[in-house]
């Protein structure tokens, strides 16, 4: 190569970001955002879509225009509160139209929505409540208890309420009220003709959402994600399915919950962005959820790998219009390889499988859909989105192809920083790249695939052990329903690995066996060492197996020994 061609190759894009040559031809190697407020997803949604229904919920549905008048009737009433730019507004509700109905009445006030799950305890409410500092929270009136228990020693001045079945199509009497609470409903009602404030918001400062991490690797922080990260990644998702994708037809199953990132950014504001009706899940359970699939006929179905695992192994899946629905994506936690290959076979659609995290408005990399076609990895980095991989020593030496390291990123969807928690956001956030704690590799065309949690990493006599790794091997068992692996002491090892096995219902595997196949598939440090057999894995509200929970297990069963 000649000096001039090297000079050449240099400058071109493809040299420092070989996954742009594997882009699907309609999406732009660089976006020009939107820079305002959020809300305006939303707002421009109802013009386009006034009368197309935007939810369908227990029997009933809302259109967009609909939804646009009860957030601007909420954000008014909220307003004669006080609520106004800045202040936190818990919400802590199941799926259903009022999650999207207050979200964008909180943000429409330039005021910072709280997620809270809804299965939190007393104790983990109130944590929330005081880290954020939140003047009010917007709850079911079956936890409004909850709240009130915990109102006293928080900055909480306003307990709204409502009920699931206030939306729905059951003519039933209004949902109670308890003493000390204002009704959801009755807010709304109160205003006839909302007046809004005027509330000017800096998008690229301003905090639209505080995300708490959910605490599977330490105490949670809350990621503090602007209006510009969140319309980013918003944007990112519909310039990457734009092709396989129509505004104003598609047709969202939304079963993971709103208040996690991953629901919040594909459907509250992606799919409020494509005018799509939502088609909400409260609760997840494989037979209503095949029969809902049957009578909506989904387009789009984002969920979580424990998800596909339950309906890949229900007898009745192959015959309830699964092969109707266009795209699947799988995200939260890694997708065993067996899983995508027998769950492309059932459905006859391509199952995408996405990575990020709560610090980059759950999006990051994703599969092309024309593109090289590479299962196990998690496809290309999104438009606007830089993706490294560095030593894991001193997280400054860029690695070579092939070779593992810590994924880093930047881009216009990642957080402003952790909330009143400098310490965090500066291990976090160095010169301007998101140290996102994986261990990854990126291959020569620029694909990515993740190795493991730094944390979650075993290490053996000196050697390093990923879960990921054993999981797929003994995914590939025939009598395996879930599994999740993890490291524990051991004398003379430094550390074992421990494999928690669910087997499938009517399928029988002993120790001894489990053992044999993992032995003529892994490194012989990698088989575990032990294996227990349950009857269920711990879970996060997203349904990703929560391996801290079985460490926590393991050392009190040592602690107690």
């Amino acid at each position: 190569m000649s000096g001039s061609e090297s000079r050449a190759h240099e400058k071109s894009p493809y040299a420092l970001k070989p996954w742009l040559k594997h882009y699907d031809f309609w999406i732009p190697e660089r976006i020009n955002y939107p820079r305002q407020s959020v809300y305006q997803i939303l707002n421009l949604s109802a013009s386009l879509f006034a009368d197309r229904p935007a939810t369908v919920f227990l029997g009933a549905k809302l259109t967009y225009g609909q939804i646009k008048a009860q957030a601007d009737r909420l954000a008014a009433a909220l307003s004669r509160l006080g609520i106004a730019r800045g202040d936190r507004v818990g919400i802590m509700v199941p799926n259903c139209p009022q999650y999207i109905i207050s979200f964008y009445a909180v943000v429409r006030l330039g005021a910072i929505v709280t997620n809270v799950n809804p299965a939190y305890t007393p104790r983990e409410v109130e944590m929330v409540a005081k880290d954020s500092g939140m003047r009010a929270m917007i709850t079911l009136d079956s936890l409004a208890g909850t709240v009130l228990s915990i109102q006293g020693g928080s900055e909480i001045e306003h307990v709204i309420t409502t009920g699931l079945k206030d939306y729905s199509s059951e003519q039933e009497p209004p949902s109670t009220v308890a003493a000390g609470t204002l009704s959801f409903s009755e807010m709304i009602a109160s205003v006839t003709s909302p007046e809004l404030p005027h509330v000017v918001i800096d998008a690229e400062e301003d905090v639209a959402v505080l995300q708490y991490t959910g605490g599977t690797t330490g105490l949670p922080k809350a990621a503090m994600l602007t209006h510009s990260n969140l319309f980013a990644a918003a944007i990112q998702c519909a310039m990457w399915g734009d092709y396989v994708s129509r505004r104003g037809e598609e047709r969202f199953l939304m079963v993971i919950p709103y208040f996690h990132i991953y629901a919040l950014v594909t459907g509250v504001l992606y799919g409020v962005w494509m005018g799509a009706m939502q088609i909400i899940v409260p609760k997840y359970e494989v037979n209503q959820m095949l029969a809902i699939i049957k009578e909506h006929e989904p387009t789009y179905f984002p969920a979580v790998p424990t998800l596909f695992i339950s309906l890949l192994n229900h007898p009745e899946a192959k015959n309830q219009g699964l092969d109707r629905i266009r795209r699947f994506n799988s995200g939260s936690a890694p997708l065993p390889l067996e899983v995508i290959e027998q769950f492309e076979q059932l459905s006859g659609a391509m199952l995408y499988e996405g990575y990020g995290m709560t610090e980059s408005s759950a999006l990051a990399h994703t599969t092309a859909t024309l593109g090289k076609r590479k299962p196990g990895s998690i496809g290309l980095p999104v438009p606007d989105t830089e993706c490294k991989i560095v030593d894991l020593e001193s997280g400054e030496r860029e690695v070579p192809p092939g070779e593992e390291g810590e994924l880093v990123m930047r881009g216009p969807q990642v957080m402003k920083g952790y909330w009143r928690n400098e310490e965090e956001t500066s291990k976090a956030l160095r010169d301007g790249w998101l140290y996102t704690g994986d261990v990854a590799r990126m291959d020569e065309d620029g694909y990515f695939y993740i190795v493991q949690r730094k944390k979650d990493m075993i290490i053996v006599s000196g050697f390093n052990v990923y879960p990921n790794e054993v999981e797929n091997v003994i995914f590939m068992h025939p009598g395996v329903k879930e599994a999740a692996v993890i490291g524990v002491a051991d004398a003379y090892r430094g550390e074992a690995v421990k494999a928690f096995i669910v087997l499938k219902e009517g399928v029988g595997a002993t120790e001894k066996e489990l053992f044999e196949f993992c032995s003529a598939r892994l490194a012989r440090y990698k088989v575990p060492s032990r294996i227990e057999f349950a009857i269920s894995l711990p879970k996060s509200s997203v349904g990703k197996v929560l391996r801290r929970e079985l460490r926590e297990m393991e050392e009190a069963r040592r602690s107690r020994s």
